[in-house]
């Protein structure tokens, strides 16, 4: 199970982003696994083709790539304050660790170092 954060797939439905080519080999290698994510993620990923009118074209996408959320649970807010706090990440960075914390995901794709460093930092493996 690989929690996946807005870079990733915003790098992938984006081929003119300068992480698409590694974005879509990071989903590619994670072909059959499961991969997960936050509703914050999700929000994130969708602006910019809501912007442009392809919304519809993109959740598509995230279907065939089989993304699935993770539900914020009713603690939510309190524990999200506490890993920003303790972490001095942003919030949509914190609703990624707590996405991969409640699906016991063990592995992070990310293309943001300081996540990314939080995240080794908290046993996860970083892709």
């Amino acid at each position: 199970m690989i929690v996946v954060d807005a870079s990733v797939l915003i790098g992938h439905l984006d081929e003119r982003d300068a992480h698409h080519d590694a974005a879509t080999q990071v989903l590619l290698d994670a072909a059959g696994g499961e991969l997960v994510v936050s509703p914050i993620t999700v929000a994130e990923v969708l602006v910019g083709p809501a912007r442009a009118d392809r919304l519809s074209e993109a959740q598509a996408v995230l279907d065939a790539l089989g993304v699935r959320e993770v539900a914020l649970g009713s603690d939510a807010s309190l524990r999200l304050a506490l890993l920003r706090a303790q972490t001095g990440l942003k919030l949509p960075d914190c609703c990624v660790l707590l996405a991969a914390h409640d699906a016991s995901a063990q592995v992070l794709a990310t293309f943001d170092e300081r996540l990314a460093g939080v995240a080794r930092r908290l046993g996860m493996q970083v892709r």
